[in-house]
């Protein structure tokens, strides 16, 4: 989907991944970032975000949490970082980076709420008094008080399957009174998720009927003893880049949790220019060739779903000048298989040998993977070196190459 866009915007990570594998210096199944990219991407949004006086926490999920990604995001002026879940708040505290929002999309277990306190989050997101009563507790414990967000909804809202959660608008003020009556606990704000959606009909990103619930929730709670509206926090995730701030702003949000505008990668990305420019893409490795087809090295395979069904391509290339030649189709495994290979097709007349770099330019989702994330730095500037290799949970990768 973005193979394109990084021939046209980003040509040089494309030149430099092949010539850092034929070195041995990047493993295959690798998602490849352009760190500097990234933080330019990141300085473009934080700049605008902050004009319009919009927190920004980062996501840290698509990245596969690693330290350096993170570094990247924060010298690009990131306010922070929101943790889908605790293995990213865990690489987020471990690196000394601030932890801005958790709990949202994924709940926190009663088992780890005494770790989630101990890591001091901005915020924390409740779906109900259970897990409210279970992180005001831990905190308390400690002598803190949990600054807590609300995700609401409404009959009428979108949810992804299985994201399905959170508090029925008219509950909202009882949950604010509670919230408020526990010792370790305080109501700060609202969230729900996805706040924009892209729209395949219209080629533009739309509001969802999530923000409207957001507004009257926000109506709500400033009815409640102790909410002030000049400070509730509302916070607004999806498809978030520099060109959808001011419609964020306008709609009443305080934060916004950019992740794959980061990148370059979210659907707009894909049909227009934004200032975000392509920074990230998979790479892979021709294994074997069996009956004259080329399979490649998979483990990274899993195609963010966004846009629905697509035919998948990637270059094939066995020195950086042949990122020049058209993109050949693949055969990706079904997502109910394991991705230990994908089957390639290239024409006849062309010669693909074991060795070859593969190159996919797909939306990515490390942590769901089993890839490496590999970060790069000086691409731009024609030095490029590999500054770190790490797994999917930040963790340094064991490999013999010199980070």
């Amino acid at each position: 989907m973005f193979l394109k866009q990084l021939k046209d915007r980003n040509p040089r990570l494309l030149e430099v991944s092949v010539a850092l594998h034929q070195a041995g210096d990047i493993p295959p199944n690798s998602y490849v970032i352009d760190l500097d990219a990234l933080e330019d991407n990141t300085r473009h949004l934080t700049v605008e975000a902050h004009a319009l006086d919009l927190t920004v926490y980062a996501m840290t999920k698509q990245l596969g949490r690693a330290p350096g990604v993170l570094d990247a995001m924060i010298a690009g002026g990131a306010d922070g970082f929101v943790a889908v879940d605790m293995d990213c708040a865990r690489s987020i505290v471990r690196n000394n980076h601030p932890l801005g929002h958790l709990g949202h999309l994924v709940q926190i277990a009663k088992s780890e709420v005494d770790e989630a306190v101990a890591m001091h989050p901005s915020y924390w997101t409740v779906f109900s008094q259970n897990k409210v009563s279970q992180a005001a507790a831990a905190a308390h414990r400690v002598g803190r008080v949990q600054d807590m967000l609300v995700r609401v909804f409404d009959s009428g809202d979108i949810f992804y399957p299985g994201h399905e959660g959170g508090v029925a608008v008219e509950d909202l003020p009882a949950m604010i009174n509670y919230i408020n009556s526990l010792e370790g606990a305080r109501f700060a704000g609202l969230t729900t998720f996805p706040a924009l959606l892209f729209d395949d009909e219209v080629g533009q990103v739309a509001t969802t009927p999530n923000v409207e619930t957001l507004a009257r929730a926000a109506d709500l709670a400033v009815r409640c003893p102790g909410v002030d509206r000049d400070t509730l926090q509302i916070n607004t995730p999806g498809t978030t880049s520099t060109v959808t701030l001011s419609r964020l702003a306008e709609a009443g949000s305080t934060q916004v949790e950019p992740g794959h505008g980061l990148t370059g990668t979210t659907p707009l990305h894909a049909v227009e220019k934004l200032p975000e420019i392509p920074a990230v893409l998979y790479l892979s490795e021709v294994a074997h060739i069996h009956f004259g087809t080329p399979f490649c090295f998979g483990g990274g395979l899993y195609i963010d779903p966004v846009f629905g069904p697509y035919k998948t391509s990637a270059l094939i290339a066995h020195d950086p000048a042949e990122v020049e030649k058209a993109p050949i189709p693949v055969d990706i495994p079904d997502s109910a298989a394991i991705d230990y290979y994908a089957k390639l097709h290239p024409p006849e007349a062309r010669k693909v040998e074991e060795g070859a770099t593969v190159i996919f330019g797909f939306r990515i989702q490390a942590f769901v993977t089993r890839a490496r994330i590999v970060g790069l730095s000086g691409v731009q500037r024609g030095q490029a070196g590999v500054v770190g290799i790490w797994n999917s949970f930040g963790e340094l990768y064991p490999t013999g190459v010199s980070v």
